[in-house]
């Protein structure tokens, strides 16, 4: 039977199976978990995780939870296989990638299986993700089996930053086992809900947005990016 919210209101939506509300100010938690991908190795930069590297006086990693604190209204788990994982953000529950050499694609069908429901997967190297664009990412799952922000990357969707329904996590299970690790190798099997680009840049410019630290230069850039108010996306 599906728990009322602590405010008591039969109207707001369940918060998600074993989700404790946290508050989002006055806007309703939202029925989907939010799950950080750190990866099956935690890749490092100079011996550190890079999530836990800091971008503007603070943690990336601490950046991304707070963001999707304030977008879905309760705390997100941390999928990640590190032994010190558990360390990195006491309070929040930890859920191992059971197939650590999957890529992201394993970490997202880790994050399904634990939530039991819909999912809002987002790397923990994206520093300036806005909280008002992943809430929409989750409010357009309504109707589909993923719901994909449209990106001005290669691929032109970020599959990094998007949302999925217990339905996706079949034709996932499907693609690992044809070695397919691709973020979007099961996206022909599957209801697709793009969030428009236009929707997008409404929250910021998509190159900020879904900026994600992989490098020594990458961390400078985001550090450079951190300490200005309107960066420049080239440098």
């Amino acid at each position: 039977m599906p728990r009322s919210s602590p405010t008591g209101s039969p109207d707001e939506p369940p918060d998600p199976p074993g989700i404790g509300f946290a508050g989002a100010g006055s806007r309703p938690p939202l029925p989907v978990r939010g799950a950080i991908l750190a990866g099956g190795t935690a890749t490092r930069l100079q011996g550190i995780p890079k999530g836990l590297e800091i971008v503007g006086g603070r943690r990336i990693l601490d950046r991304v939870i707070d963001a999707l604190r304030s977008a879905l209204g309760h705390d997100p788990v941390l999928i990640a296989n590190d032994p010190g994982a558990g360390n990195w953000s006491p309070g929040l529950a930890v859920i191992a990638d059971r197939e650590p050499g999957a890529g992201p694609l394993g970490g997202i069908a880790a994050a399904l299986e634990a939530a039991a429901g819909p999912v809002l997967c987002v790397a923990w190297d994206m520093p300036f993700l806005e909280a008002g664009l992943l809430r929409e990412i989750a409010v357009h799952l309504a109707d589909a089996d993923a719901s994909i922000p449209e990106s001005e990357g290669p691929r032109g969707l970020e599959p990094l930053a998007a949302a999925y329904a217990p339905s996706a996590l079949p034709p996932i299970r499907l693609a690992l086992a044809a070695g397919r690790r691709s973020a979007v190798s099961f996206h022909p099997g599957v209801r697709l809900a793009r969030v428009p680009l236009a929707v997008v840049r409404s929250f910021g410019d998509p190159a900020r947005l879904f900026f994600n630290v992989n490098t020594a230069a990458d961390l400078a850039r985001a550090r450079r990016w951190a300490a200005s108010p309107s960066p420049d996306p080239a440098g």
